[in-house]
């Protein structure tokens, strides 16, 4: 009966050690597989004014700024100082939408929701890096 049980994992086992990875496997970047990973050189954050034209309908705002030393904890977001309702008009700032002060409910909340307080989960600010693969995509406008 023991042994019945433990052959599932054994098999489970095998399968795992039996996966060997090329070692001339690289990245797009060219990096090897198994090297730490480098930051692409000359890569900066794209600062547009105005903000960054959207690609689709309802697609969340790209960051036209860095963000890099932005505080996102549960204690702090650093984004709001800027883009709060209290202080968007005075920084000249888009005001965090509407949505992200209600609940999974539709409850309108004196603050961010907790769904919705990590902004950097839906908005990325844009890098001056040349794109890895050929991309033809056009956005609808």
């Amino acid at each position: 009966m023991k042994k019945i049980a433990l052959l599932p994992f054994a098999v489970i086992a095998a399968m795992f050690l039996s996966t060997a990875v090329p070692a001339d496997v690289q990245s797009l970047r060219g990096y090897k597989l198994n090297a730490m990973a480098k930051k692409p050189a000359n890569v900066k954050v794209v600062n547009v004014k105005g903000g960054i034209e959207r690609s689709y309908k309802l697609q969340p705002p790209m960051v036209p700024h860095e963000v890099d030393k932005y505080k996102i904890n549960l204690k702090n977001n650093g984004c709001m100082k800027c883009h709060s309702e209290a202080t968007y008009e005075k920084e000249k700032a888009p005001k965090v939408g509407d949505s992200h002060y209600e609940n999974r409910d539709g409850k309108v909340l004196k603050t961010v929701s907790s769904r919705r307080y990590f902004c950097n989960q839906c908005h990325a600010p844009q890098m001056s890096a040349d794109p890895l693969v050929q991309n033809d995509f056009q956005g609808a406008k």
